[in-house]
């Protein structure tokens, strides 16, 4: 079919992982799709890169998918400046990343692969969307969230994204109730209270397990992490932009 969107899908469990074959079912029936994933778990890279090693990217077959597919050595992000400056003819019209199997809401979005990923989409000026499932198994249930997930691919298609933004969607954990819809929120304040745990090898030597907790400080009902508490889908539009903004009109009468 001419004219179809050219899509780039990648992730950062891993190219088989059930996620992103379900989020390459979705795509395939909406455009022309190419695939450039990690050949391995990449969880919790944020936006790192290659730069004192090889990369590698071949391509493979895995099922039923596109018929261009590839397997990268490198990060997330890797995979998108790959695709874009040596794989692709032309700029994707849209770069999706995920399924992950995880929530990447509130603080956790500087952490993920996922939606660094979904972000140096965002930097080519590429209409980008990372999206996440808060369900770590393997065997989580993507299909009832896949009609929603197609649903905003179609708008974002449609109708752009300004530019540098980037859209971070994370859908509940299924349990048997049927999603209430998606919701346009902003990111929760929250935050993890971090514990390292202090272990012994056989030599005697420490070394140490990241543990703790999420904690969410936001009251607000117009956060990401109450959407998520209340069965809806959130949808939060980020920036690249870091600036405080609020704050350079007072840091500028500073007596530096």
């Amino acid at each position: 079919m001419a004219n179809r969107p050219l899509i780039l899908v990648c992730n950062d469990d891993g190219i088989t992982a059930p996620g992103i074959r379900n989020l390459i079912s979705v795509v395939n029936q909406l455009g022309d799709v190419v695939v450039v994933a990690p050949d391995s778990p990449q969880s919790a890279m944020g936006h790192a890169i290659t730069i004192n090693g090889i990369l590698r990217c071949d391509p493979i077959k895995i099922d039923d998918g596109p018929q261009r597919e590839y397997s990268c050595s490198g990060t997330p992000v890797d995979c998108v400046k790959l695709a874009v400056n040596e794989i692709l003819d032309r700029k994707p019209d849209l770069v999706v990343s995920g399924i992950n199997h995880g929530s990447n809401s509130s603080i956790n979005v500087l952490y993920s692969g996922t939606m660094s990923a979904a972000m140096e989409g965002c930097l080519e000026g590429i209409p980008s969307i990372g999206f996440s499932l808060c369900d770590f198994s393997w065997q989580a249930n993507f299909e009832e969230a896949l009609p929603f997930i197609k649903r905003i691919c179609e708008s974002v298609l449609e109708k752009g994204l300004n530019a540098r933004t980037v859209l971070n969607v994370n859908i509940p954990q299924f349990k048997g109730e049927a999603y209430k819809g998606i919701m346009v929120c902003r990111q929760a304040n929250g935050n993890w209270e971090e514990e390292f745990d202090r272990r012994e090898d056989p030599r005697s030597r420490n070394y140490f397990w990241l543990t703790g907790k999420f904690v969410d400080y936001d009251k607000g009902d117009d956060t990401d992490e109450w959407a998520l508490a209340n069965n809806f889908i959130s949808m939060v539009p980020m920036t690249s932009d870091l600036t405080a903004h609020h704050l350079i009109g007072t840091m500028k009468n500073w007596e530096l």
